[in-house]
């Protein structure tokens, strides 16, 4: 299941692994995406740390850790191909993957219904 926050971030729970992103509609908004500043393996994060950057022609974000955890891989990907997170923000654009979850954490977020309600309510809809 994937759980999202008002910042735009997503969480998907795969067992004791937590894969973060951000949303389409956050890459949507920033536009062409240029440049991501991920964080390193092995980093420690608490909800709400900054956890890197993401760079569009128009502008820049910190993007936080929605989750807790210990950074097991990153999507070096990005570093090559920062817009493979216009191209699949919420599939091949995912950032990095955390073990050691509190998954008490995801009660504080959206599930996928909520949050489209949320965009919607963003976009005037």
């Amino acid at each position: 299941m994937r759980y999202y926050t008002e910042e735009h971030e997503w969480v998907e729970i795969n067992g004791d692994e937590a894969t973060i992103g951000i949303s389409e509609y956050a890459a949507d908004e920033l536009g062409e995406i240029t440049f991501v500043e991920l964080p390193e393996e092995d980093d420690d994060f608490i909800i709400g740390d900054r956890l890197g950057m993401v760079e569009s022609v128009a502008s820049s974000r910190d993007l936080y850790a929605p989750i807790s955890g210990t950074v097991v891989v990153v999507n070096d990907a990005l570093a090559d191909e920062p817009g493979l997170i216009n191209e699949a923000a919420e599939s091949k654009g995912w950032l990095c993957k955390l073990t050691n979850i509190d998954s008490s954490e995801l009660d504080d977020m959206m599930d996928e219904d909520a949050y489209l309600n949320y965009v919607a309510e963003l976009s005037g809809e």
